[in-house]
């Protein structure tokens, strides 16, 4: 791959200029009006619109299609961002392994585990996928383990600031499905399903499979009986850093334009901002955020996530993540020799080296270094969204016009202004990661709120302020590439629905009614709408 080679067709400089302001402000009264008006109908006067909004990260967007799509670098990188760039990527891309190992600067992979590196879940930095449901259920080695569906484990309970929820007090908050020599795994996923049938007006119909989770094969007992679990699959890594760059009284805007709504579709829609603990707030010492990543918008800050997902994931630590990701009971997990810390000394004259086990990890002695961990936060806070495609398609703008009266725009706002703070963080958190990402209009297509979404997709497990009946409303940009990066287009939290169209008719709850004006279109119009989501 030659990740700097991409270029805007000629037709796409036409966009420059066009980008007219309706968001530039970050005050709360500004950013609801712009919200109003985005959920508009567009019609033949927004040609300027939909040619802007091919230019889906501003000066960054790279026209990028195929299996490296989601690869590239923000297009306005410097030369020394992009050489960061690449070192970050390296350390995305390969694999960790066990320690004590030759190499010294990526070993420590464990105890637990669920992938060896980044890129194990987010393949080619799209999006993965749950395991083939009916292999999990095979005997023994023959089983399908899954690696870009994971399980959040907790139970109900009193959670403090920092945590958001009560762990499971043997197995922890993730169920590690793999582990290093010794160690025994902590369990497997096995998914059954039932059918849901779904009937449109014209008379069609469609059969949904409402998965259902188990955990066998479990490493260190029984779980408790009241046990919550959530499944998450490994989203696209793209347009990250711009999420984050999004001022926050923009998205606390759309939660009071959404109090304000009382339409026939609209009633309902009450979208809600979660409040999370970052251990990078206030300057490193932590405190509380706005959620913007995850499923339940239960991580403020790219930094948070991936330090966050090299712990839970790979079970490399970092000096913000220190700890093991070992619960007391689990002695094995305890004793196997720990990443950091490596030393030499010399018995009976000669030279061994000395390794701590995983109970003495410390902060002083992480197996990611703060150096190498900012370069893998900057690759991945300034990986480029694609640009859109086919925004002249008739076919497109008729399932735009479609979008935006069943007020599917509500929730999955098109476009956003980003912050014009300075990149060294002064006026707040989060800090922008580079100045690429500074004053940039963008094309996500989400509120980065919280919805109730039905009992149908409900996992009843809360995360901080989300309860088990809410998800945030994730972005929609380079949704029509995932099939074309990583082979299958399996979406929302936990890929039961295959492709666009599916994704929709799980719709319930806050959604509902949008939902229902879908079942309403013809088998032409449904082709329309599923034809504007790919092309974003």
């Amino acid at each position: 791959m030659k990740p700097f080679e991409h270029k805007a067709p000629p037709h796409a400089s036409r966009g420059r200029g066009v980008v007219v302001g309706l968001l530039v402000t970050v005050a709360g009264s500004l950013a609801v009006s712009a919200l109003l008006a985005q959920t508009r109908t567009p019609d033949a006067g927004d040609a300027a619109e939909r040619e802007a909004s091919e230019r889906t990260a501003g000066k960054g967007t790279v026209w990028a299609t195929g299996q490296n799509a989601f690869s590239f670098p923000l297009a306005n990188l410097n030369d020394a961002e992009r050489t960061r760039f690449v070192v970050g990527n390296s350390f995305f891309k390969r694999n960790w392994v066990e320690a004590p190992a030759s190499t010294q600067a990526r070993d420590g992979l464990g105890p637990h585990f669920i992938a060896r590196s980044c890129a194990g879940c987010h393949l080619l930095d799209g999006r993965g996928a749950p395991p083939d449901w009916a292999r999990t259920l095979l005997p023994g080695a023959d089983a399908e383990s899954s690696v870009g569906l994971l399980l959040r484990l907790s139970i109900p309970g009193q959670t403090d600031a920092q945590h958001g929820v009560v762990p499971e007090p043997v197995y922890g908050d993730q169920l590690g499905t793999a582990a290093v020599q010794g160690v025994q795994p902590e369990g497997h996923i096995e998914i059954r399903s039932r059918p849901i049938e779904v009937r449109f007006a014209d008379g069609g119909t469609h059969t949904l499979r409402q998965p259902i989770y188990s955990i066998t094969r479990l490493g260190y007992g029984p779980m408790v009986p009241n046990l919550l679990i959530s499944p998450r699959v490994a989203p696209q890594v793209i347009g990250m850093g711009l999420l984050e760059a999004i001022p926050e009284a923009d998205i606390l805007g759309n939660a009071r334009a959404q109090v304000a709504l009382n339409g026939p579709l609209t009633a309902a829609i009450k979208g809600q901002p979660n409040r999370v603990w970052d251990v990078f707030a206030n300057q490193g010492a932590g405190g509380e955020v706005l959620g913007r990543f995850g499923w339940k918008a239960n991580v403020g800050s790219v930094a948070h996530q991936t330090a966050g997902a090299f712990l839970g994931d790979i079970g490399i630590t970092s000096r913000v993540n220190w700890r093991e990701a070992c619960t007391p009971t689990q002695a094995d997990c305890l004793q196997v020799p720990h990443g950091g810390g490596k030393g030499s000394d010399r018995q009976n004259g000669r030279k061994v080296t000395t390794l701590r086990t995983a109970a003495q990890a410390s902060p002083e002695q992480p197996e990611i270094d703060d150096k190498t961990l900012g370069q893998v936060i900057f690759y991945t806070a300034t990986l480029a969204p694609p640009a859109r495609r086919r925004v002249n398609d008739l076919q497109v703008q008729q399932g735009q016009a479609l979008f935006h009266q069943a007020q599917c725009a509500v929730c999955h706002r098109p476009s956003y202004t980003t912050s014009t703070q300075d990149s060294s963080g002064t006026g707040g958190f989060p800090r922008l990661t580079s100045p690429a990402l500074k004053g940039q209009r963008i094309w996500p297509y989400t509120d980065l709120l919280l919805h109730d979404m039905g009992e149908a997709l409900a996992d009843g497990r809360p995360d901080f302020q989300a309860n088990g009946r809410q998800w945030r409303t994730p972005p929609l940009w380079g949704i029509g590439l995932i099939r074309d990066v990583n082979g299958h287009q399996r979406l929302l939290h936990d890929g039961r629905a295959n492709g666009v169209l599916e994704a929709v008719l799980w719709h319930g709850g806050e959604a509902e009614a949008s939902k229902q004006q879908v079942l309403t279109m013809s088998a032409a119009e449904r082709a329309a709408l599923v034809a504007f989501l790919e092309s974003l």
